[in-house]
């Protein structure tokens, strides 16, 4: 029976069909909603998709699904902790989509610095007004504040060395292999930043990062651009801060965001002639799109082929595991059931197991990560076993 893979939102045709080269059913149905996929993910073994969101009724309905995979590099849009009851595999694209975010971020510095959107707006209503905007600072010699120097900062921070900028970045580690100043409290870089901008994911710790505390340290009439996830800004802090600091703000991301792909918006950011919105629209260059599907394509080629997953994101980073039995074996049958049936009558659970075959297929190597030791009397029935080379025992 083939695999059967869901892809629910825009993908390149090109790469449907090398899904399909793969002897895969692939369903396409790039207009489902969140409140479509609970029925459409039923009965599919892997399931692709953006900026739809897979909820956890999409998750606990799904009867084979065993591999989701986000197109993008965030996964904030995947119940993961219904993924994780269920043994779901959750998968994404890091990193793919890191060019078009940083052409952006850089496209949204020029249009706050020129007023680019409001001289085409009022050229299109009949309005010439060149005294008004020929009043931009210019980016050479600015001081910029990258937060979040991951794949998309690094590259914000190449384009922005280009325009003879000043980079400063704040991270969780120091930034290795970036020609950048580091810094560690946020109220030392930003009152240095005539423009920040924000390449955070949305985790507890970045949520609300800035608040009004976060904007009393901004230069006034600083910039301030934030491409990543709109739950990182508190938007009504940011509404009294561009009233008493005129800071001036793009924005690819806010609060309330419609799920479709058109129809009505409304949001209290959208009358307000500091803040300029995109739909967006970071990642979506055709570029991004194709890397992004090559990558998902990868991913699930692999899967297929090996049982690999590729950027596993819900793999537990620490388990309970206290000590390692590593066994040198003949790789024969049943030896490593005898093996695993001494450590189930100790009732010891196994966290992790890895068995590799060395070249030739005559031996094999099996390393078990324990959450209990191993008794001597365990260790020496398994190392009578006449199949078994060797046996070690440690503690992690």
């Amino acid at each position: 029976m083939k695999l059967k893979v869901l892809i629910a939102d825009k993908f390149p045709e090109k790469y449907i069909q090398e899904l399909k080269d793969l002897d895969l059913e692939v369903i396409y149905e790039p207009k489902l909603g969140e409140n479509d996929l609970p029925k459409a993910a039923e009965d599919v073994d892997i399931l692709v998709v953006r900026s739809t969101v897979v909820n956890e009724e999409t998750i606990n309905n799904s009867k084979k699904l065993n591999l989701i995979i986000r197109a993008g590099s965030g996964v904030n849009n995947i119940a993961i902790s219904a993924a994780n009851k269920k043994g779901i595999y959750v998968a994404n694209c890091p990193g793919m989509n890191a060019v078009a975010v940083a052409e952006l971020t850089i496209g949204l510095m020029i249009a706050l610095d020129r007023f680019i959107p409001d001289n085409v707006a009022d050229f299109r209503n009949g309005i010439w007004n060149k005294d008004k905007y020929s009043k931009g600072k210019g980016l050479k010699g600015k001081t910029l504040g990258i937060i979040g120097v991951g794949n998309i900062g690094k590259e914000v921070a190449k384009r922005a060395l280009a325009f003879e900028m000043n980079v400063y970045g704040k991270d969780i580690s120091r930034i290795e292999g970036v020609q950048i100043k580091d810094f560690s409290e946020m109220d030392q870089l930003l009152p240095l930043c005539d423009i920040v901008t924000i390449h955070l994911p949305a985790t507890p710790q970045t949520k609300g990062l800035f608040n009004k505390q976060m904007f009393s340290y901004m230069k006034n009439g600083a910039y301030l651009i934030n491409t990543s996830r709109h739950d990182i800004i508190v938007e009504e802090d940011l509404l009294e801060a561009i009233k008493e600091k005129n800071l001036r703000v793009a924005l690819d991301v806010f609060k309330g965001e419609p799920e479709g792909k058109s129809g009505e918006v409304k949001s209290p950011l959208q009358n307000n002639p500091n803040i300029y919105v995109t739909h967006h629209i970071g990642a979506s260059t055709e570029q991004a799109q194709d890397a992004v599907a090559e990558e998902t394509v990868r991913i699930i080629k692999h899967y297929v082929h090996s049982g690999v997953i590729d950027h596993w994101v819900n793999r537990a980073k620490v388990t309970d595991a206290k000590y390692q039995l590593v066994v040198k074996h003949y790789d024969k049958p049943g030896v490593l059931a005898s093996v695993l049936d001494v450590i189930r009558q100790g009732n010891i659970n196994i966290e992790e197991i890895e068995n590799i075959i060395f070249e030739g297929g005559i031996a094999a190597c099996c390393t078990m990560k324990l959450k209990l030791p191993a008794t001597a009397e365990m260790l020496k029935q398994i190392s009578e076993n006449p199949n078994v080379i060797s046996v070690s025992h440690v503690e992690i």
